[in-house]
């Protein structure tokens, strides 16, 4: 490099320098905080009572990422992991034996506001509305509402996060209750007739937030209780045993409740009913379920019948009704099995009435007309709607056995594939043959209903047009396409006859027919043209005998191939070779006058009779406008037979 360049060189490269940095110093943005976007939100929490202490100073980062210009949130952590980096395990009481659900599933947001809220501890409401967002109310809201909790709400018996003790008590029970009514209280003693009631559970007769009754009690009270009149089953509350009863389980109980009453003649009786068991269902003080039954609803029968535990897909609505199990059994004993309240069909009618007499039920599902609806329905529930046992055809596979491997074919329904039988026939009864759910145009229709729309015009298969679809169809399965009740080549056969006939003296057959492919030509169903045909003449048979078609639509095409094959072939067989619908000379005498002075002159004087055609002349079309081979002997192409013939003219 010389001299004079170097400091130009260097000149260049400083103001190249120079010009980058500042451009540099240009793409420099102040740093925005995230309050100085979210305004809106800044004002709304800064009026609130109570803020997070990530909002005073602003550390929204200590829980978020930064978004930029996408409005999503990003928060550092997933669920409560992020709030247990400040609210440490232990001082949330995770380690207790009984967790707060909402904190154990890790959405503490259910019950407090991330930011801000008007309540302590950023509680989302306060007292009885924090924990109605999950409780259903009413049980905290009857006539007499437990004073505590009117006046303290929840927290005043309840932990919020975890407790050692059941339903999160901030004590033992007892105790819980003693800390406002201890049994120093003379009042107290009165209003258990002297009984030592501080060693209960008083949740046993009082419902611990509100009740319809004074003094909490539970909506059903045994009335002895009520009455004040315990010693009618425990001893004095001056023996050293004051709640010992006085006669052991039914024994007690017979005092008042007649047995032989309880069983209303019953001769199946319930297991703890037998056993003198009443405290397996009953509680013998109060209860908040009618009959002082110890649990709500199907819960009871639940304790002790557990594999019905597993609540099915398609529970009997009966189950699910406010007498629950009751719908079907008796409580303590039954004339029939099972407990049941009723024998057989005549149980299921109580509900089901309107099936008991099935609309034009001539025809009537054996089992259902025998009342045996439980070979079919589970009567507690199932995967299956309508309470099945199964799926479908595994309930019919019971009793219809030769079925099940009669319907593995090649080709199976669709019904009977995925196992809807009912999809074709009515489960009880109705007035078709075979229990059919309707007519075959109407079982069929529900599902080919665009295949059974009126087609004006259309040319009609007589068994479609009559809605005869079995005449040519298996309605479960079959080993030939299309459900067809045999190969297309016998099935045809049985009504067009005439045609086998023919097929024995038959010199050619048309390989369609032979092979039994009858729809390759035929519609099987409705056509716009004649005879059912796919396609009209010659468009149809040119889709299969393509080389033909390629000559012709570069070559003279003989007329009659233009218009239409039937004009010389037959379509089925025939006594001529190439199906030919009559032998080549009389075939060609009915378009070409073969004594014509004409066609004698251009012959040479042979006799037709002795004339082969298609020797010179191609049948469809030819690259000669006479239609002659396109391979010709040179003689003959001269039109000089006379070089190989002798030809004696007439």
């Amino acid at each position: 490099m010389s001299g004079r360049t170097l400091p130009v060189v260097l000149g260049v490269v400083l103001a190249l320098a120079t010009a980058s940095a500042a451009r540099g110093d240009a793409k420099k943005f102040a740093k925005k905080e995230c309050l100085d976007c979210h305004t809106e939100f800044a004002g709304k929490v800064a009026a609130l009572a109570h803020q997070h202490p990530g909002l005073k100073p602003p550390q929204c980062e200590s829980c978020h990422l930064r978004h930029g210009l996408v409005p999503k949130l990003l928060l550092r952590k997933d669920g409560n992991a992020l709030c247990l980096d400040c609210h440490k395990r232990e001082a949330l009481g995770l380690d207790r034996k009984v967790v707060h659900s909402a904190l154990k599933s890790g959405t503490c947001v259910s019950c407090h506001d991330p930011h801000a809220s008007q309540a302590p501890h950023l509680l989302k409401a306060q007292g009885l509305e924090a924990c109605a967002q999950c409780h259903d109310r009413k049980p905290f809201e009857r006539k007499v509402v437990h004073e505590a909790l009117r006046r303290d709400g929840c927290g005043a018996c309840h932990l919020s996060h975890a407790s050692d003790q059941p339903n999160l008590l901030v004590k033992p029970a007892a105790a819980l209750c003693l800390s406002c009514h201890p049994s120093s209280r003379p009042e107290l003693g009165r209003a258990h007739g002297g009984y030592p009631v501080e060693k209960a559970d008083c949740t046993r007769c009082h419902d611990p937030h509100s009740s319809d009754a004074k003094g909490l009690l539970r909506a059903s009270v045994h009335p002895p209780m009520a009455e004040g009149s315990c010693e009618a089953c425990h001893q004095p509350s001056t023996s050293a045993t004051p709640f010992a009863v006085t006669a052991e389980g039914a024994e007690l109980c017979g005092v008042c409740h007649d047995g032989a009453e309880l069983k209303h003649g019953g001769t199946e009786e319930h297991a703890p009913f037998a056993a003198g068991m009443c405290l397996s269902c009953h509680d013998p003080h109060a209860s908040s379920q009618p009959k002082l039954l110890a649990r709500a609803g199907n819960a009871l029968c639940l304790d002790c019948h557990e594999e019905r535990r597993q609540a099915p897909s398609h529970p009997h609505g009966a189950l699910a009704s406010e007498r629950g199990c009751l719908s079907c059994h008796q409580p303590h004993a039954s004339k029939a099995k099972k407990l049941l309240v009723a024998e057989g069909a005549d149980l299921c009618f109580t509900c089901h009435a309107p099936t008991k007499n099935v609309p034009n039920g001539k025809v009537r599902h054996p089992p259902f007309d025998q009342g045996k609806c439980t070979a079919c329905h589970d009567p507690h529930g199932s995967a299956t709607p309508a309470i099945l046992r199964d799926r479908p055809d595994k309930v019919c596979f019971t009793c219809h056995t030769a079925a099940e491997t009669k319907f593995q074919k090649a080709t199976i329904h669709r019904p009977v594939m995925v196992g809807n039988c009912i999809a074709c026939h009515r489960p009880h009864g109705g007035p078709e043959k075979k229990l059919l759910a309707g007519d075959t145009a109407a079982v069929c229709g529900s599902c080919h209903g665009d295949l059974m729309k009126a087609d004006a015009g259309a040319t009609l298969h007589p068994p479609f047009q009559e809605s005869d679809c079995l005449t040519c169809h298996d309605p479960h399965a079959s080993d030939v396409p299309a459900l067809l009740t045999d190969r297309q080549d016998q099935l045809c056969l049985t009504c067009h006859s005439d045609l086998e006939a023919g097929v024995a003296k038959a010199a050619s057959r048309h390989a369609p027919f032979t092979a039994g492919q009858c729809t390759s030509c035929h519609e099987p169903h409705r056509s716009k043209l004649a005879k059912l045909l796919q396609a009209p003449s010659p468009d149809l048979c040119l889709s299969c005998h393509q080389a033909i078609a390629e000559k012709m639509k570069t070559e003279t095409v003989h007329p009659p191939a233009a218009r239409d094959c039937v004009r010389c072939h037959a379509p089925h067989v025939s006594a001529e070779k190439t199906l030919l619908q009559k032998p080549a000379q009389k075939l060609c005498d009915d378009c070409h006058d073969l004594k014509a002075p004409a066609f004698t002159t251009a012959h040479l004087g042979i006799d037709p009779a002795v004339m082969h055609c298609v020797a010179c002349h191609a049948p469809h079309s030819s690259t000669d406008p006479k239609l002659f081979h396109g391979e010709q002997h040179p003689p003959f192409a001269a039109r000089d037979c006379g070089e190989c013939h002798a030809v004696e003219r007439k």
